[in-house]
């Protein structure tokens, strides 16, 4: 059970102390469990997918027309099929804009490989755009989560006078490791263009989650702001 994408290092961290005893799946309230799926003997290999195809859905990448796109190009995921919802309870508007031509609109971003194994980037609603350039807050995460000392992280955008926004991490440690500041920012640029790296870093007990264990980006970026005013 998990209510976000897992870190490819610690996906590997699992499987090197539990093997593979679980299948890791992709789908959402609205499309249950099953978008895509990735089997036991597959998880060690392809760490950073989330699988291919489920048995009971349809799956494209499409752009900001509507357009399917080719092999490797980022864009919204969709999908149809009986796993699919009828629609939002008393919520015609959400429905309509959400179920479109049959197809499920799942505001999440992603790219299939020539394999057809997909590759989650981010939450359309959470792109930071900085400068004009879109920068992706899970790319950010990966990267932070490879510190030894780093249990979880959670990147997002805050407003920005002269970039529009900036990219600011709260990183929570793991007590195992020592971690700061100026280690997390050398990784970030042995890994990442400069544009990308954070412009701050939190160090904190926890973030705040859904009952379900989902981090709340919303509710972070509020807490930041309210903090800084």
């Amino acid at each position: 059970m998990a209510g976000s994408p897992i870190a490819a290092s610690k996906l590997q961290l699992a499987l090197s102390k539990l093997g593979t005893k679980f299948v890791e799946t992709y789908g959402q309230v609205e499309a249950p469990m099953c978008i895509t799926v990735m089997p036991r003997d597959q998880l060690s290999s392809r760490l950073e997918s989330c699988g291919y195809t489920g048995p009971f859905v349809d799956m494209k990448i499409i752009n900001s027309d509507g357009l399917e796109v080719k092999n490797g190009e980022v864009g919204e995921i969709v999908c149809k099929g009986s796993l699919v919802m009828k629609g939002y309870w008393n919520n015609e508007e959400a429905t309509n804009k959400t179920l479109q031509n049959g197809w499920l609109h799942t505001g999440d971003l992603g790219w299939v490989d020539d394999q057809g194994y997909l590759h989650i980037v981010d939450r359309i609603k959470d792109v930071i755009i900085s400068g004009g350039l879109n920068i992706y807050p899970r790319e950010v995460e990966e990267v932070l989560n490879k510190h030894k000392g780093v249990k979880e992280t959670c990147v997002i955008g805050i407003p920005d006078d002269k970039w529009g926004e900036s990219v600011v991490a709260y990183v929570v440690p793991n007590g195992t490791t020592e971690v700061v500041e100026e280690d997390l920012i050398a990784l970030c640029k042995e890994y990442l263009a400069s544009l990308k790296k954070p412009k701050q870093i939190h160090f904190v007990d926890q973030l705040p989650k859904s009952s379900y264990g989902k981090i709340l980006k919303r509710e972070l970026r509020k807490q930041h702001l309210e903090g800084v005013q």
